[in-house]
C-alpha cells in the first residue's frame, strides 16, 4: 500500500507552472499579484539606480563648472534653456530670482535673499519628491508581500483539507498536492519581499544623500548671493 501510494505521488507534477495550474482561483489570484508586485518592484529597483547614477554624475559635472570661477551670470546663461541635473535646476531657480529682484534700475527689492532662498526650496522639494518617486511602493511590498503570501497559503491549506475530507483519505498522493500548491504563495511573497526590502533600504539612503547634497548646494550658493547683497 505504502508502494502504490509514494508511486502515486511520484507521478504528480510538482513543477511551479503545474502547481499554479492545479491551485484554486483565490490562490492563483495571489500568485499572480505576488509575481506581478516582484516585476514591478525590479523594474523600480533597475530605474532607480540608473537615475541616481545620473543624478550623481550631473551633480559632479555642474559642481566643477561652478566652482570652476566662471561668473554665475554666464554660467546661467548657458543652462537657462534647459537645465539637465537637480542642482542646475537648484541653481537656475536661485539665478531667476535673482535677476527678479532686480528693479530697472539695478537696485535690489527688498525681501530679495528670503526669495531667494524660498525659490530653491520649492526646486529641492520637487527634486526630492522625484528621488522617492516609487520607493513608497518598495516599502509596501516589503512590508505586506510575505502576509499576502501567507493568506494564499492559509487559503490552500484549507482547500486541502476539504480535498481530504471530500476523498476520506490522508495518503501522500491526496495531501501533498494541496501543500505543495498553498505553499508556493509564501514563497512568491518571500521573493517579492526581501528583495523590496534590501534595496529599499539601501535606494532610500541613497535618495537621502543627493538630496542632503543638494541641501549643501542651495546653502553655498544662498551664502555666496548674500554676500552680493551686502556689498
Amino acid at each position: 500500500m505504502e508502494t502504490e501510494t509514494l508511486a502515486a505521488a511520484q507521478a504528480i507534477d510538482f513543477s511551479v507552472l503545474a502547481l499554479f495550474w492545479r491551485a484554486t482561483f483565490i490562490v492563483k489570484l495571489v500568485m499572480l499579484a505576488l509575481t506581478a508586485a516582484s516585476f514591478w518592484s525590479w523594474a523600480i529597483i533597475i530605474q532607480k539606480f540608473i537615475n541616481f547614477r545620473v543624478a550623481r554624475r550631473d551633480a559632479a559635472m555642474f559642481d566643477r563648472a561652478f566652482w570652476s570661477g566662471e561668473p554665475l551670470d554666464e554660467l546661467y546663461e548657458k543652462i537657462a534653456e534647459k537645465p539637465r541635473g537637480a542642482s542646475e535646476k537648484i541653481f537656475h531657480a536661485g539665478m531667476s530670482e535673482w535677476h527678479r529682484s532686480h528693479r530697472s534700475d539695478g537696485a535690489l527689492i527688498a525681501g530679495a535673499q528670503a526669495r531667494i532662498e524660498r525659490s530653491m526650496d520649492v526646486a529641492i522639494a520637487r527634486q526630492t519628491e522625484r528621488l522617492q518617486q516609487g520607493l513608497t511602493f518598495l516599502a509596501t511590498v516589503g512590508s505586506t508581500a510575505p502576509f499576502v503570501g501567507l493568506f494564499g497559503t492559509v487559503w490552500g491549506i484549507k482547500n486541502a483539507f476539504q480535498e481530504i475530507a471530500a476523498q476520506q483519505s490522508t495518503n501522500l498522493a491526496v495531501v501533498a498536492p494541496g501543500i505543495a500548491e498553498a505553499l508556493v504563495a509564501t514563497a512568491l511573497g518571500l521573493l517579492a519581499a526581501i528583495p523590496a526590502v534590501i534595496f529599499y533600504n539601501k535606494l532610500s539612503a541613497d535618495a537621502d544623500r543627493i538630496g542632503a547634497g543638494l541641501d549643501s548646494f542651495a546653502d553655498e550658493f544662498s551664502t555666496i548671493l548674500s554676500r552680493q547683497l551686502d556689498l
